[in-house]
């Protein structure tokens, strides 16, 4: 969420950065957010002042009391009632004018970093990177889709008869390597300095609200509506969440947390060739990495979790790419988004296997996560988060990218977690 103080004294940069992700009605919604506040501030002062008047005149009646100047104390006495009836009256509508205001901020996305171009679409993108050598497989290649029938290592249709469309089930080598690449991201990450948690897979509204996944992902998640808990779309909501309502010492910086959790999207409205197989699921596994960072250092700390990502692909010698993100495909919340793509090369195309973002305050100002800087004042944090990595692609290109003609290779980095080298 936006700060107010930031919207009103850098409007025009704000609408400038707004504009590149192509938000409708962002002066109109910027202008009411201005007016709300404006409201809401000239409220407060004017019950502060009654609030204090009272509080004047409370201390004048008691000293009269004392001095036996009843009379007087009783006409003041009144007066008291109807300031206080005043400020009954004025702190209801600064309550009103203050969730007017919450309710404006929540529709306006992050504003773009100054290195993200303009753009309407993934088309847009930057690509910025390249690594990794395409594999020429020749005329007999299959998708991961017909891989995984042919080697009875993933069946879709039984994920059908039991979920429904988008609920695979990984069965023998296949349930083996998907566990074997979990275990060998969250060591990767471990390594790199990030602790391991283990994290609920349902959360509470306030939860989904202060990553922002509410409301602007609303219907797009899955909702436990006689509990009122969301199904979690990524770790990142109950990771980052951990330090919600938080005012840390710059000392504790960075906090570097990695989670395995499956995760949980409803994905309505996507059909077709391009969602087929593994491409796009509606329950997932994935390993996602979090940092809590000191302002000054977040933008380091996002190129380091990109070479970090990358040196993870190297091992698995899987070819990839790295896109930043326009300001039409960043997501809402994001200020600055790198992409990573995985050449799938029998379905010669590319796919997102996982995203590494920096919020800067965006999060922080929902989950009111603070630190006290040197001067000793309270100051919004930093939040970032990567996938590192989400499996379902991973283990797509896997399978397309390292099929023999006498079966799928593993990756030799993933041997000793297997305890396999081939799928026959």
């Amino acid at each position: 969420m936006l700060q107010v103080q930031i919207i009103r004294e850098k409007k025009d940069e704000v609408l400038a950065g707004l504009a590149k992700r192509n938000f409708s009605n962002a002066e109109t919604i910027i202008d009411k957010i201005l007016t709300a506040d404006e409201n809401r501030r000239a409220t407060q002062v004017e019950l502060d002042k009654t609030l204090a008047e009272s509080n004047k005149l409370s201390k004048e009646i008691g000293n009269l009391y004392k001095t036996g100047q009843a009379q007087k104390a009783n006409i003041l006495k009144e007066k008291t009632g109807q300031l206080k009836e005043i400020s009954k009256v004025l702190s209801e509508k600064l309550t009103t004018f203050a969730d007017d205001l919450q309710s404006l901020l929540y529709q306006i996305p992050n504003v773009p970093h100054i290195s993200v171009k303009a753009g309407t679409s993934e088309t847009d993108n930057e690509n910025i990177f390249s690594e990794g050598v395409i594999p020429n497989l020749g005329k007999g290649a299959l998708p991961h889709w017909e891989l995984a029938k042919k080697y009875d290592i993933i069946d879709f249709e039984l994920g059908n008869k039991i979920s429904g469309a988008g609920f695979p089930v990984y069965k023998g080598k296949g349930a083996r390597l998907q566990r074997a690449l979990i275990n060998y991201f969250l060591d990767k990450n471990i390594e790199a300095g990030y602790q391991e948690v283990q994290v609920p897979h349902l959360v509470n509204t306030e939860s989904a609200t202060a990553t922002g996944q509410l409301p602007d992902k609303d219907g797009q998640m899955y909702h436990a509506g006689v509990d009122d808990l969301y199904l979690i779309p990524t770790a990142e909501v109950p990771i980052t969440n951990m330090f919600r309502g938080n005012l840390m010492q710059e000392t504790e910086f960075p906090i570097c947390v990695t989670g395995y959790t499956p995760c949980f999207r409803r994905e309505a409205g996507s059909y077709g060739a391009h969602v087929r197989g593994l491409n796009r699921l509606h329950q997932f596994d994935k390993v996602e990495i979090v940092r809590i960072e000191h302002p000054n250092n977040s933008y380091q700390a996002l190129d380091g979790m990109v070479e970090h990502i990358k040196n993870i692909l190297r091992e698995l010698k899987l070819p990839y790419r790295i896109l930043r993100l326009c300001g039409g495909d960043t997501g809402f919340t994001a200020a600055l988004t790198f992409d990573f793509e995985l050449f799938s090369t029998a379905q010669d195309r590319w796919l997102e296997i996982s995203s590494a973002s920096n919020f800067e305050t965006f999060q922080a100002n929902r989950l009111k996560l603070r630190f006290k800087n040197k001067e000793g004042k309270s100051e919004l944090a930093h939040t970032l988060n990567g996938s590192s990595l989400a499996l379902p692609r991973v283990l797509a290109g896997i399978l397309e990218n390292y099929q023999t003609e006498n079966g799928i290779q593993v990756p030799e980095v993933l041997i000793p977690y297997t305890g396999f080298d081939i799928i026959d």
